[in-house]
């Protein structure tokens, strides 16, 4: 299946994502993981160390130049929009403990120049990675809903909505559904992080309206130190994987 998880800022999806690629790489899935955050922290949740060297494949200008017909920081009003992408991933993918890791980047404004042949090389290669991987390809998109405006994530499989127990991420949810219907996305579910107690799980239940509800993550003391770096995704244990193995059931039987 091929995943896109988003939500409002600071939900937690990265930390889903992370702990999504765990459980199938355990399950002996091959697992392809896109941070396609501008934060670019979802190596940091995994675990790689800070000393491995992880390329934003936003920052290989002359490739980038090179593939659309353009020059590195110069205007481009005219570009080839569907440059080649597909020896990409395994040029510029790292491997951290089963899971194949690539990182997009963000495209900066601000002279530098013209951002039309940068976004249309990034669009193309996610949906390359969507269309034609035959593996578990999980995106972690930026936060909001802008990036479904630009119809990146076109093609995935579902689009899976983060939301917390407030009102303001259940609308995010909402609006989410609303676009990716509109760019052709058909399934979109919901999962409830951090929750604390049987209220907040009561509450997101009862808001969530037809928006199929995949299942709960609590706020444990798991997910805490996933959240200081105290432990990875990769190496924590307790609840949490069982919640997330539960919700890929979920997804797994099509419900």
């Amino acid at each position: 299946m091929k995943l896109a998880v988003t939500g409002k800022g600071g939900v937690g999806k990265s930390s889903i994502i992370a702990l999504l690629a765990r459980v199938l790489k355990e399950e002996g899935k091959r697992v392809l993981a896109v941070d396609a955050d501008p934060d670019m922290n979802l190596a940091g949740i995994l675990g790689v160390p800070s000393s491995t060297i992880i390329t934003p494949i936003i920052e290989l200008k002359s490739l980038i130049a090179e593939r659309t017909g353009t020059e590195v920081g110069q205007s481009a009003p005219f570009f080839t929009m569907n440059p080649k992408v597909d020896d990409i991933p395994e040029n510029y993918c790292v491997d951290f403990e089963g899971i194949k890791l690539m990182t997009m980047g963000t495209v900066r404004g601000g002279g530098a120049g013209c951002a039309c042949p940068e976004n249309a090389f990034l669009k193309q290669l996610i949906s390359h990675l969507v269309l034609a991987r035959d593996e578990w390809v999980l995106l972690d998109m930026e936060a909001g809903i802008e990036h479904l405006g630009r119809g990146t994530a076109i093609g995935v499989d579902l689009m899976i909505v983060v939301v917390e127990a407030s009102g303001s991420s259940l609308e995010t949810a909402f609006r989410v559904r609303k676009l990716a219907g509109e760019i052709g996305i058909k399934r979109i579910g919901v999962i409830g992080n951090r929750i604390k107690n049987d209220m907040e799980r009561t509450f997101i239940q009862e808001n969530v309206k037809d928006i199929p509800l995949l299942g709960f993550i609590d706020y444990s003391e798991e997910m805490i130190k996933i959240n200081l770096k105290e432990e990875s995704a990769l190496t924590v244990d307790g609840s949490v994987v069982i919640q997330v193995r539960e919700i890929l059931e979920v997804l797994s039987s099509g419900n």
